[in-house]
């Protein structure tokens, strides 16, 4: 994620913070591009054919966030982490529902190659590592964020750096100590 590359982004979220519906059509096409590859690292992670498609993971982050006003954009960094976030629990959401639909809760009838797109084990190990970081972010909320960061935006070390507006070594100790808490809370 190029994280200089459009120094008018602050600029429009703050114009769209104060009510500005025009700022919000001039901002979308400068942050879609690296939208679309935050989302293409989360869905690196799922399974071949995954229902939720990159544009839909996009879209659907996208549409939870055009009609918030409660979120007070601090910067570029700041809507980058906010979109990571809301992109996590788009995701997690829809394995939550998988496991609702597995457990017969829908009724939505599905022929054979659609119903293992994503299999029961890897939404339960989604919703698992979502309420793990939960809890994490209630005892710690930067390495939960690191983690957040890191391991669904897939951002690097220093972006991660950047965004949080911490040092690279904290970074680096935060990321280990929360993989470490992270590992024994889900061996739970």
């Amino acid at each position: 994620m190029a994280i200089d590359s459009t120094p008018n982004l602050t600029d429009l979220l703050l114009e769209w913070r104060a009510g500005d519906k025009d700022a919000l059509e001039r901002l979308t096409p400068l942050v879609y591009d690296e939208l679309r590859h935050i989302a293409h690292r989360y869905m690196q992670r799922e399974r071949n054919g995954h229902t939720l498609q990159t544009t839909a993971l996009v879209n659907e982050a996208y549409s939870r966030l055009v009609d918030e006003q409660r979120i007070h954009w601090e910067s570029r960094n700041h809507f980058f982490a906010v979109m990571s976030q809301v992109m996590r629990h788009v995701l997690t959401d829809h394995a939550r529902r998988r496991g609702y639909a597995k457990r017969g809760g829908a009724l939505t009838q599905v022929s054979l190659s659609d119903s293992d797109v994503m299999s029961v084990e890897r939404a339960s190990e989604l919703v698992a590592l979502d309420e793990a970081l939960s809890i994490l972010a209630a005892i710690d909320n930067r390495k939960s964020k690191v983690v957040e960061l890191r391991y669904f935006g897939g951002l690097s070390l220093e972006e991660t750096a950047d965004v949080l507006g911490v040092s690279l070594m904290t970074v680096r100790r935060d990321w280990r100590a929360a993989k470490a808490w992270l590992y024994r809370e889900l061996k739970k």
